[in-house]
Parts: structure tokens; C-alpha cells; sequence
């Protein structure tokens, strides 16, 4: 192992050129000294410089000294090596440079050499590296779009040996922000291509998520944690939650985007069909080819004569059509049926319904001043099961705050006064289409006169 020099007073930095290299990167009035994480990073000086000897200079390098290390490593027959062992078992590097990546690793303290019986050994502090670099190495082959399985597993790992640390759980609350902020930029962008990507990577994080809820559990129930650790867990339980929370805003932006695709005629293309299409091709000129040529150019007229003509036209259809008529007579606007989607039509019939419910003497009068309250099944029936199935998924709008800032049809929905609370059991209902529905009920929201909020 390498050896930490220490002394019973602090060096001076005008003798100690490490020292002075890393002050230079402070400003004057403040000391490396004084900064925690300075301290801790000092403290694994002698990790760090084993990482520094496998990880200096070019990717090349880098490779060639993994893979020697990595080849003595796997060697589980025996715990030593003699220079011939290695040399045959390494025999497709050359000499060269053989000698140099052991020298390399002997210096830096991930071989050791016992010069009594001339063999060399794999130093535990190289083991330890090896095994943290194949653990990342087998995290990268997974299909994990989150980022989140190298770090759930190393707090995993740390828990079970107890040990467990508040900087790994700050690296997994890290990753957890930085997706909710990337969920959260992707649902403003309006892009359903990104809202759809995003989806996908959020179901991915959130099979994480599942699997890290026993571990929190398990560090916020021990009760040696600090309480730092029991802070941070509380902290990643919290971002968990808002991470999971983003499903409905995922539909609602999603729904918001299928209402307003574009359908080309009658082909039953949409605009999205055609972009998904064109992303399929990598060079879209190619496209062109063969269907676009030149326009045919007469080369018999100049384009003098061309105005000439063009103006004796003009002015002889000017003329024409004063002498015969002057102003045409007046005729009645066409009429017109409006082709608005019939899911658009509906949604307006059930928000007249529900505003009409909210008029005086709609609700049953209030007992003892409390808010008038009705079944949910008595406003979403008569209707048929599709119907009442879709009026019956609006309801979570009601009083939705982020809903209610915008404009349209559902944006009224979320302002009128009415509070929906929903409930487990299910209620039978005598009616031809919708046998049993769940027990909910709608409240007319009172100002504190008892009077409604919106009168």
C-alpha cells in the first residue's frame, strides 16, 4: 500500500510544491485546509492514485493496463504469478510493452512483488477497483434509459453490509431531480415524439423506484442510522413521490396533443403518422428524386411580349365586366354543418350538465350547513356505457389548479365550483346500460355566507 506522509505541525506550502499547486486553484484569502470535501478527497489519496495510474493518459493505454490487470485478476488457481506464468498467459502483448504496464501497476501499488520467492500478487486495493469498474461495466450492457440501476444498487449493497453512506444517497436523490426535471421539460415542450420518449424512460424509472421503496424502508426504520441518512431517505421518498406523480400530467399533455392532431382528409393519415414516417428515413432529398422536374420553359416568347399580352388581357376582362353587369346581386350565405369531432361535442353537452347542477335548487338543500353534496351516478346517468365511462374521466378535473389556468372546455370543467370525492365501494344501479359504478359523490363548493363560490 502507499504510505501517507504525515508530520506533527502543518507543512509549509513554499516546501510542499503539491500543496502550493493546489492553493494556486483558491482564491488568496481562502486555505484548501478549510474545505470539508478537500479533506475527504486527501484522505483517499492513496485510492486516488491508483485510479490515476490506471486511468492517465490515452484510451489505449488505459485498455492494455485493464486488460493485464483484469487477466491476473480472473486467475482464481492460484494466488501468485511468476514472470514466465504471466508471460504466458499475456503472450499476445509485445515484451515492450508488457514490461511497462506491470511496472506501471507494481509502482502504483495494484501488484505487489515478493522478492523472496519472485512471484507477484494482486493487491486487495486492486481487487476492490476491479470490482467497482466490472459492476459499472455490467450496468452499462443493461437496457436502463433512467441511469438509476449502478446507483440503487451500490445503496443497496451498502445497506445490506450496513454501512451505507449519505453521499450515495445524495447521488440517487441527484438522479432522481434530474428526471423529474426532464419529465417535466419534455411535458412544457408540447412535442409528443419527446412526451412519448419521456414516457417510456419514466416507466423505466419508476420499476426503479419499486425496487428502491424496501430499501428506504429499511434505512428510515434502523435506528443506528445518523440523521443525515435518515434526512436524505426522507429527501429520495419525497422525490420518489413526485417522480410517480407525473403519470397523470403525462396523460393530460398527451390528450391534450390527440385533440388537437390534424387528420388529412379522409385517408385517415395524421400529421404524426406522416412525421414518424419521414424519421425513418435518414436522407429525406432522396426522397425527391424522380418526383420533382423541371417546369417546361418556352423559349419563343420574350418576356416583353409576355407582359404585353398579359396586360391586354387583364385590361379587356376589367372592361368586359363593367359594361355587362356592374356590382353582382346579392345572394344568401351557404349553409354550413359544423364537423367538429363528436368527443368535443359531448364534452361540451356534459359541462352544460354539470354547470346546470351547480344552478340554485339543483342540489339538495344542506343539513346543519353543511355543503350540499349529490351522487355522482345521478349526474353522469342516463347515458350509455361509453358515454357515461367518458363523462365519468373528467371528474378528476374538477378543482384541478393546473387545469384550471387554461383555456377551453376543460379548463371551465376544472373552474366550476364542485368537489369530486371519490371512494372504494360500488354502488348497484337499476339502469339498462352501466350496472354498478363506484361510490362517489360531487359537493357544491360555499363561500363562508353559505352562499356558492361563484355567485
Amino acid at each position: 500500500m502507499i504510505e501517507t506522509m504525515t508530520t506533527e505541525s502543518a507543512p509549509d506550502p513554499a516546501l510542499d510544491p503539491q500543496q502550493d499547486g493546489l492553493q494556486a486553484h483558491f482564491k488568496p484569502n481562502i486555505s484548501a485546509d478549510e474545505i470539508e470535501q478537500v479533506y475527504h478527497l486527501k484522505r483517499a489519496q492513496p485510492l486516488l492514485q491508483v485510479f490515476t495510474a490506471l486511468f492517465h493518459g490515452g484510451f489505449d493505454g488505459v485498455l492494455v493496463r485493464l486488460l493485464v490487470l483484469r487477466e491476473l485478476a480472473s486467475d482464481t488457481a492460484s494466488a501468485s504469478f511468476t514472470r514466465p506464468d504471466i508471460n504466458t498467459r499475456l503472450a499476445y502483448l509485445l515484451p515492450e510493452s508488457l514490461e511497462t504496464v506491470l511496472m506501471r501497476l507494481r509502482t502504483n501499488q495494484l501488484l505487489a512483488w515478493d522478492p523472496q520467492q519472485a512471484v507477484y500478487r494482486v493487491t486487495p486495493m486492486a481487487r476492490n477497483v476491479l470490482s467497482a469498474i466490472d459492476a459499472l461495466l455490467a450496468m452499462g450492457k443493461e437496457e436502463d434509459p433512467a441511469d438509476m440501476g449502478y446507483l440503487l444498487s451500490q445503496v443497496a449493497g451498502s445497506q445490506m453490509m450496513g454501512g451505507v453512506t449519505v453521499e450515495q444517497l445524495h447521488h440517487l436523490l441527484g438522479r432522481l431531480v434530474e428526471l423529474t426535471e426532464e419529465f417535466a421539460d419534455a411535458i412544457a415542450s408540447g412535442s409528443e415524439f419527446r412526451l412519448r420518449e419521456s414516457q417510456a424512460k419514466w416507466h423505466v424509472a419508476c420499476d426503479w423506484v419499486e425496487k428502491g421503496s424496501e430499501i428506504l424502508r429499511a434505512i428510515t426504520s434502523d435506528e443506528n442510522a445518523d440523521h443525515a441518512t435518515h434526512r436524505a431517505a426522507q429527501a429520495i421518498g419525497r422525490a420518489q413521490s413526485s417522480l410517480l406523480n407525473m403519470q397523470g400530467m403525462f396523460s393530460r399533455a398527451l390528450n391534450q396533443i390527440e385533440r388537437q392532431r390534424v387528420h388529412l382528409g379522409q385517408s385517415g393519415l395524421s400529421t404524426t403518422d406522416i412525421k414518424r414516417w419521414l424519421l425513418l428515413h435518414d436522407d429525406l432529398a432522396s426522397l425527391a428524386v424522380g418526383a420533382i422536374d423541371l417546369p417546361v420553359v418556352p423559349q419563343f416568347i420574350t418576356p416583353a411580349e409576355m407582359i404585353d399580352v398579359a396586360e391586354a388581357e387583364l385590361l379587356s376582362d376589367r372592361a368586359a365586366s363593367a359594361v355587362q353587369g356592374g356590382l353582382p346581386s346579392g345572394e344568401d350565405a351557404p349553409t354550413t354543418i359544423s364537423d367538429g369531432p363528436p368527443m368535443q361535442k359531448e364534452l361540451d353537452e356534459w359541462l352544460a350538465r354539470l354547470a346546470d347542477f351547480t344552478a340554485p335548487g339543483k342540489f339538495p338543500a344542506s343539513v346543519d350547513g353543511a355543503a350540499p353534496t349529490i351522487q355522482v351516478h345521478e349526474s353522469l346517468l342516463p347515458a350509455s356505457f361509453a358515454v357515461a365511462s367518458y363523462r365519468a374521466s373528467m371528474l378528476p378535473l374538477l378543482g384541478d389548479a393546473d387545469e384550471a389556468r387554461l383555456q377551453g372546455a376543460t379548463g371551465d370543467l376544472a373552474r366550476l365550483p364542485v368537489t369530486f370525492t371519490p371512494s372504494d365501494e360500488m354502488v348497484q344501479l337499476p339502469d339498462l346500460h352501466v350496472a354498478a359504478m363506484s361510490l362517489a359523490s360531487l359537493t357544491l363548493s360555499l363561500n363562508p355566507e353559505g352562499d356558492k363560490s361563484d355567485e
